[in-house]
């Protein structure tokens, strides 16, 4: 498992594909920052994160599934996939193995943000509890959709529409609070109760208000591990169609 973490490892980071990323990713974050500095009065900075948390979702939402489009169609794309296939290693280590590097990369992404709760802290004071929460539900939140762009990834053989889809259906699932909160949905309750268990958004809005609630925490895991039991099995079944 771990030559084909460290093979995926160096196709981001021997390559400008992830510092592009992280540096679009940070550049996103520190218009946020402006954005939340600029409108503070007598420069006294006093930052849950919240509104910043939930304005680069929005954005990030475009950045996921570039990073995980290349996951499996770029195998199949450029004829590598009958290597991975016939290799000895599991379908699931290498779903795993090539999950782990792209949380790998997220994390990479993330941890360049960690300049500005030192900055804030200088002219003003954070409020780490709250912080904190809010970079666990980041994770959680893009650990989640790195497995949605993953699944997308195993289904289509070129990099661009995996990616286009992914954007789709991460999109639904932003929206999918407000989506079950619309005036035709809430005519039936019973539909509306079953779409806003599936948000993802008030959860995420939880984590960062400061809470950790376990339904949110096993919400994600859930979710995880249902996306990565479908990508191994989307995996699978094109490794027996190929004896």
């Amino acid at each position: 498992m771990f030559p084909i973490y460290k093979k995926e490892l160096h196709s981001f980071f021997f390559t400008p594909f992830a510092y592009a990323l992280t540096t679009l990713f940070l550049l996103l974050f520190t218009y946020m920052i402006s954005g939340k500095i600029a409108n503070l009065d007598d420069h006294i900075a006093n930052f849950s994160y919240t509104e910043v948390f939930y304005n680069v979702i929005i954005y990030f939402i475009f950045l996921i599934p570039i990073m995980t489009m290349r996951t499996f169609s770029d195998e199949r794309k450029l004829g590598t996939e009958v290597l991975l296939m016939t290799s000895p290693v599991s379908v699931l280590k290498i779903v795993i193995a090539k999950f782990l590097a792209n949380i790998t990369v997220f994390l990479f992404m993330i941890a360049g943000t960690a300049i500005y709760p030192i900055l804030t802290e200088h002219y003003g004071s954070v409020v780490y509890s709250q912080l904190i929460c809010a970079y666990i539900g980041f994770f959680c939140w893009g650990a989640m959709f790195i497995c949605v762009g993953m699944l997308i990834s195993s289904f289509v053989e070129s990099p661009i529409i995996a990616a286009i889809i992914g954007e789709m259906i991460m999109f639904a699932f932003l929206f999918l609070d407000d989506f079950s909160n619309s005036g035709f949905i809430s005519q039936y309750p019973k539909l509306q109760s079953v779409l806003y268990n599936f948000a993802a958004q008030p959860r995420f809005a939880y984590f960062s208000a400061g809470f950790i609630r376990l339904s949110d925490i096993v919400f994600f895991a859930s979710a995880i591990i249902v996306l990565l039991s479908w990508t191994y099995i989307s995996i699978e079944k094109r490794r027996w169609k190929r004896g």
